[in-house]
């Protein structure tokens, strides 16, 4: 049984007391990336999270995001912008028209994006990066 599963019933609220459970440093290999991301899920689960708790999952989070990127990269290279525009849209059961309203552009503009007679500006690029949580770099 893993260190998370015995605190699953009562985490503590305070981040110092989190940090005593389960400090907080890079992950090293795929065990510790399980045990990280149990954690996580073991603090989602709560319904209000403390300050401390929110601030410590952040962390944990960070920790997994670093170590993912570095160790299971998708390469996405041969993925094109475009296409990478369109399936978070989906995902997100979004049409053209939220596409529009999302950039602040008149209507016919996010259909025009999405057949890919438009080129995404460096002010659109930012707000799908803010948007969907990805680097801008994606949509390029």
């Amino acid at each position: 049984m893993s260190k998370t599963h015995r605190h699953q019933d009562k985490l503590p609220g305070r981040f110092e007391d989190l940090v005593r459970l389960m400090p907080p440093r890079a992950i090293a290999d795929d065990v510790e990336l399980e045990n990280t991301i149990e954690m996580i899920d073991l603090l989602m689960a709560i319904p209000k999270l403390t300050r401390g708790q929110a601030l410590y999952m952040e962390t944990l989070t960070q920790l997994v995001r670093a170590y993912e990127a570095e160790h299971h990269a998708i390469d996405t290279s041969a993925i094109s912008g475009l296409a990478s525009l369109k399936h978070l849209l989906e995902a997100n059961a979004m049409t053209g028209s939220d596409l529009a309203r999302l950039l602040g552009v008149h209507a016919s503009m996010g259909s025009k994006i999405l057949k890919g007679e438009r080129k995404l500006t460096a002010d659109h690029l930012r707000k799908l990066a803010e948007r969907f949580h990805v680097e801008p770099s994606l949509f390029l």
